[in-house]
């Protein structure tokens, strides 16, 4: 029998070919699985006996019962033990039921994802069939890119509303944060925002809402712009577990559009109710609390999520992020508003005393703040602003005076000024989200100060003073 012998030529597509399958059959898919017994349950988890040396915290497994297969996520790991929090609430678990590690939980996000609503497991739950997966699966606990590899943020945007846009602007590839307490309206605003027009997509986290609130969201609230906009939705009544999840699948969604080159808008609504679920699942897992209840982990949680939005690396697009932050008791510096504050780019505040007068939104202008707002101001811009504030802040500091009567017109020029224009400021800044969106902020402002003093109508700013 002749045999021919292999050239070079002849075996390298062999070996390149076995380097192929070497490297997909090694990826964690297709790993051989770890299987583990379950051996005592409690009522936010239950313990895993033989998986301890095969799992990490983070990862996922699946637990075998009567009734299917149901996700877990692994929250702490002992010699002999694992300790995994269930995905969906109420799920069966049994003494001995099998549990299979599945490693990290990864999503493949699509362009066709868009105009659809999603559960964190990325399961579509508005009635329109399933959905597309992509080529590109990543894992939902990603980090952020290297600081260094960062683009620079230098590119300011209009978002229509006009107490933005004056007093806290914004740019592609800011974080900002909107503080208030319960009913004051953030989410009124939140949605006035997400009309914005200065972005290609629009991803948004539902945080623990009320289930009757989803609909009028993103029915009514973004309308026609759902169709370049993905909902990720984990309502009040789910598992802590879905909660915590739900930012981290519209984080990844918003990073696989902002590495092709998009810009991104996330929404957050809200992070705190993402702490509140972190706090369930760690305190669950036996984590003792350090601050008001709240667990460490909290706090290594919230700078992960954050950082992770932002400018992408050069060459991709941007991922602006406005989150949400309820404030407990109204107290703006409860742990969780003190934490994200000093994470963010920026923060807008919400008085409920500013809401009770029907200034809506009730943004405080003084209190608020844009630490990129030279970025999108000009220098004249800028000289305006700070005139407006030093008015606003003379008018409300001697209201109490102005009150008992002890003001008198041209004893201070300043005041007489303030008393004058702060009113028309405040009248200006007053906007629904029925009413349409501002395209130059400054304009209006100019106008209806000129209205007022009897000038006439010309576009651009006033001047000071």
């Amino acid at each position: 029998m002749n045999t021919v012998p292999l050239t070079k030529e002849a075996l390298s597509p062999k070996l390149e070919h076995l380097a192929a399958l070497a490297a997909r059959y090694t990826k964690p898919e297709f790993s051989v699985a770890h299987g583990g017994h379950v051996q005592t349950i409690a009522a936010g988890h239950y313990t895993v006996t033989g998986l301890s040396r095969h799992v990490r915290l983070g990862e996922f497994v699946a637990h075998k019962s009567a009734t299917g297969i149901h996700l877990g996520e692994v929250v702490r790991v002992e010699p002999d033990l694992a300790y995994v929090c269930p995905i969906e609430p109420g799920e069966p678990i049994g003494i001995h039921d099998t549990v299979i590690r599945k490693g990290a939980f990864r999503i493949a996000p699509s362009d066709s994802w868009c105009g659809r609503t999603i559960n964190s497991l990325c399961e579509p739950i508005d009635g329109l069939g399933p959905i597309t997966e992509g080529l590109d699966r990543r894992s939902i606990s990603n980090t952020a890119p290297p600081s260094m590899t960062r683009k620079r943020v230098d590119k300011g945007f209009k978002t229509g509303v006009r107490a933005v846009d004056i007093f806290s602007p914004l740019c592609h590839g800011q974080r900002l944060g909107i503080f208030a307490g319960s009913g004051v309206g953030k989410s009124t605003l939140l949605s006035m925002l997400a009309m914005a027009d200065a972005f290609d997509k629009v991803v948004i986290a539902l945080v623990g809402e009320r289930g009757r609130e989803v609909r009028e969201f993103i029915e009514d609230t973004l309308g026609e712009n759902m169709k370049k906009s993905i909902a990720v939705v984990a309502t009040s009544d789910e598992s802590p577990m879905l909660r915590k999840m739900a930012p981290l699948t519209a984080v990844t969604i918003a990073e696989y559009f902002r590495d092709r080159g998009q810009n991104v808008l996330l929404i957050v609504d809200s992070v705190t109710r993402f702490a509140h679920a972190i706090r369930e699942v760690a305190t669950a897992s036996g984590e003792p609390p350090i601050a008001r209840g709240y667990p460490a982990s909290v706090f290594t949680e919230l700078p992960r999520l954050l950082e992770r939005a932002g400018p992408g690396p050069e060459g991709t697009g941007t991922i602006t992020a406005i989150i949400s932050i309820l404030v407990d008791g109204d107290n703006h510096n409860d742990p969780i508003a003190d934490s994200t504050r000093g994470i963010l780019d920026g923060h807008l505040v919400l008085q409920r005393s500013l809401a009770e007068e029907g200034r809506y939104p009730p943004i405080d202008p003084l209190a608020s703040i844009s630490r990129l707002a030279r970025k999108a101001w000009t220098p004249d811009q800028e000289k305006l602003v700070s005139r407006l504030k030093s008015l606003i802040h003379r008018f409300e500091e001697t209201r109490d005076l102005r009150l008992i009567g002890g003001y008198r017109p041209g004893a201070d020029p300043d005041l007489d000024m303030a008393v004058k224009q702060v009113p028309i400021i405040y009248d200006v800044l007053k906007q629904s989200p029925g009413d349409s969106a501002s395209p130059d902020a400054f304009a209006d402002l100019a106008t209806a100060l000129k209205a007022a003093a009897g000038m006439p109508n010309q576009p651009g700013a006033p001047r000071r003073g």
